[in-house]
Formats: structure tokens, sequence, C-alpha cells
């Protein structure tokens, strides 16, 4: 078993608090020391009570999504031959409160994060679209994020080869 940790400090500034007018502005601390300034979604709550410059949970859980689904496509390309050069990924998560069995205004949840990755490769192997989409579909199951989910998770990537500088893929 491996445990993770991140640490949460938020303070009040001074305002009031049981009137509910007082800054959600809070920072993230993680083991390697790196800090984040964080704050709830300005969807969620408004500014100057939010801070939207600020990383909200709901971004940093399509961010860690993304970023797991990352790591085990990079992972796996390497151990099957391939050369990576970039990968970049446009992640966009759904908040929403399906109706439930009890009918409408149910819990919020993100059901659905969809993936858009585009890789550029290079080297002497290059993908096909049904070995890409091998590779995308052994990352999800390795993504250990994707599998402590409720909602799912979709990719729908594109992919580059360069070849000497030479444009190829779709």
């Amino acid at each position: 078993m491996t445990t993770y940790s991140a640490h949460i400090d938020w303070q009040r500034q001074g305002e009031a608090f049981t009137d509910n007018r007082y800054s959600r502005v809070h920072r993230w601390q993680f083991d390697g020391g790196l800090t984040v300034p964080a704050s709830p979604s300005p969807f969620s709550v408004r500014p100057p009570f939010s801070d939207p410059a600020n990383i909200d949970p709901e971004e940093a859980f399509v961010a860690a999504a993304a970023s797991c689904h990352m790591l085990c496509f990079l992972y796996l390309a390497a151990r099957d031959g391939y050369v990576v050069d970039s990968y970049q990924d446009a992640a966009e998560g759904v908040l929403e409160a399906p109706e439930s069995a009890s009918g409408p205004g149910g819990p919020r949840w993100i059901t659905r994060i969809t993936l858009r990755p585009h890789v550029v490769f290079s080297g002497d192997k290059s993908p096909t679209d049904a070995s890409l989409a091998d590779l995308h579909a052994r990352a999800h199951h390795d993504c250990f994020i994707a599998h402590s989910m409720r909602g799912e998770v979709v990719t729908e990537g594109s992919w580059e080869y360069r070849e000497n500088g030479a444009g190829g893929g779709n």
C-alpha cells in the first residue's frame, strides 16, 4: 500500500464567517515542497470569495486523470519501441447532477472526462491508428486514477509522426 498526502491550508482573514461572505482561497502543499494556490471554482463560489486564477478541485481532478493517462501512455509507448517527442492534452471534465431515482437535484459529480491528447512521434517506428488506439486502451487500463472515479474517462486523441521534419498522422 502507498499513501499520498497533501496539506490544505486556509485561514480566515478577519472577515465575518457566519454570513458566508468570506474568502475560500487557500493553498495546497505537497510532500515535495510545491505550494499551489487553490480556490473553489468561480462557477461554485463567485469572486471575490474565490479566485479564478487559482486551481480549483474540479480542474485538479481533470488534470490528475489526464496526467495519469499520459504517464501510463508514455511508459507503454517506450516499452513498445515508439519514440514520443511530445504529448499535449486539452482535457475537459463535465460536472453535472444527473437525475437520480428520487428525481432531479441529486448530488453533482464529474460524469465524464474527455482526454484529447495530441502525440508527436519520431524515430524508426510510426504507429498505426490501430496501434495508437491499443496504446490508449492499455494506458486507460493501467491508470489507477481512472479506476478510482465514478465517472467515465474518454480519450479522443490525435497523433503526429515527424520523420526528418516531414508531417504525417491524422
